[in-house]
């Protein structure tokens, strides 16, 4: 028999849970956290449709319907088609029941959705899906959403993901902006063998009334197009996608980007640049093994970026071999440990300005006997993670952003930058 799941998980468009089913009782909330977080990371990212992922011994299997993630997570071999097709049963006896299944539904039917949770799953394998035969035996009554019926937009010059809001001029109206780099890099010998940076604009948007905005990016064409000089400053944006606010035609003809918000947060655009970067954070290894009884590491880690930025949050993972004992670590910097259920030495730096180069060296002993037929030893890739506030690696810039609004109100617009690494692995000789 296929394996079980082991907890389902309901989960807002912000990755708080909602509801929590456990089954088999090896698996916590925290799953939750690092599926969200792993859904974060291939943001913007083609392969980020795919609807199972794995890490650290779990299996995540997910779809999204409306503003709710369903997610089933599993620590055994299980059958992804069949959980997958579980999971969308799972929205139609939703949907049956309360008509809509949306985050306020969900809240509205707490009972009602843990009774039919309980009948849906057993163990962690799925039982009845059949929302008819459901409703045979659980006849709790459950609020129904009320689904308006709107005018057709062309009569009403409505847009279907902005409502007119007005908010206290004192202290809501604002636009808020994050333009978030993800680096991507594989280097091999001291060699870059693949690079990408993938890029979002994050917007979160507080305006009264049905605001028009416009933003100006560094973009090479544009720049070109107006007669201005290019030298350094601008950049191509390739492989760009688009909010449905942006209206299109405007970029097609002008690359003006026009549009009218959505309130709260949204992604107003990504975009994808395949050039050639140089890695922010290098770092080497030297592994010496002594006597075949003691092996010593010596690492060194350089920040590759001007001095007025600072790596945040960094956090370097270098593969050690599976039968390492008694470590013995020191740092000129950070915090250094031995984690043995990942046969990693984990060295994190909270703070790592640019132009800066620290050291680690470790010591580990090895066992007196080996096989006699050792399998030849895995040279797992190091991991790097940081964060850099008010850095962007692709050399982006939001030139303006301009907000008109018929009454005339003035708004408060800003923006920040941060570049994060993403899939980032230097990979050992």
């Amino acid at each position: 028999m296929a394996g079980a799941a082991s907890a389902l998980f309901l989960l807002d468009i912000k990755g708080r849970v909602l509801v929590w089913r456990d089954y088999r009782g090896d698996v916590s909330a925290v799953q939750a956290e690092r599926f969200f977080t792993k859904l974060i990371e291939k943001e913007g990212d083609p392969g980020s449709q795919d609807p199972v992922a794995y890490d650290n011994g779990v299996t995540y299997l997910f779809v999204q319907h409306s503003n709710v993630y369903l997610m089933a997570a599993s620590r055994q071999n299980c059958n992804a088609a069949s959980l997958l097709l579980f999971l969308h049963r799972v929205v139609d006896v939703f949907k049956h029941y309360f008509e809509e299944l949306e985050e306020e539904s969900l809240r509205d039917n707490f009972v009602v959705v843990y009774e039919l949770l309980d009948e849906m799953m057993d163990f962690g394998y799925p039982q009845y899906t059949e929302a008819k035969i459901l409703s045979e035996f659980i006849k709790t009554d459950a609020y129904r959403m009320e689904v308006a019926q709107r005018p057709p937009m062309a009569v009403t010059n409505a847009v279907s993901w902005r409502a007119v809001k007005a908010y206290d001029i004192r202290r809501m109206k604002y636009s808020w902006m994050l333009w978030r780099a993800l680096i991507s890099l594989s280097t091999a010998m001291a060699k870059i063998i693949r690079s990408d940076v993938i890029g979002a604009l994050k917007m979160r948007t507080y305006l009264s009334g049905m605001p028009e905005c416009k933003l100006g990016l560094n973009d090479r064409v544009l720049l070109e197009a107006q007669g201005r000089s290019t030298k350094g400053k601008a950049i191509d944006l390739d492989d760009i996608k688009f909010h449905q606010c942006v209206r299109l035609a405007r970029f097609e003809n002008d690359r003006t980007i026009a549009f009218i918000p959505p309130d709260g947060s949204f992604d107003l655009m990504t975009y994808r640049l395949s050039t050639q970067v140089k890695p922010l954070i290098w770092v080497e290894a030297q592994v010496e093994r002594h006597s075949r009884s003691r092996i010593e590491i010596t690492v060194k880690a350089r920040s590759q970026f001007k001095e007025r930025s600072t790596a945040t949050n960094v956090e370097i993972e270098l593969p050690v071999t599976s039968d390492a004992t008694n470590p013995n670590i020191r740092t000129s910097m950070g915090s250094a440990s031995y984690a043995p259920e990942n046969d990693a030495l984990v060295w994190k730096i909270k703070s790592f300005p640019g132009g800066k180069e620290y050291m680690l060296r470790a010591e580990f002993t090895l066992p007196s006997i080996t096989a006699e037929e050792a399998a030849p030893e895995r040279k797992a890739p190091i991991r790097v993670k940081f964060e850099i506030p008010y850095f962007t690696i692709s050399g982006i810039q939001v030139r303006y952003l301009k907000i008109i609004e018929k009454s005339g109100y003035q708004a408060l617009p800003w923006v920040r930058y941060i570049t994060m690494a993403g899939e980032y692995e230097l990979r050992l000789i």
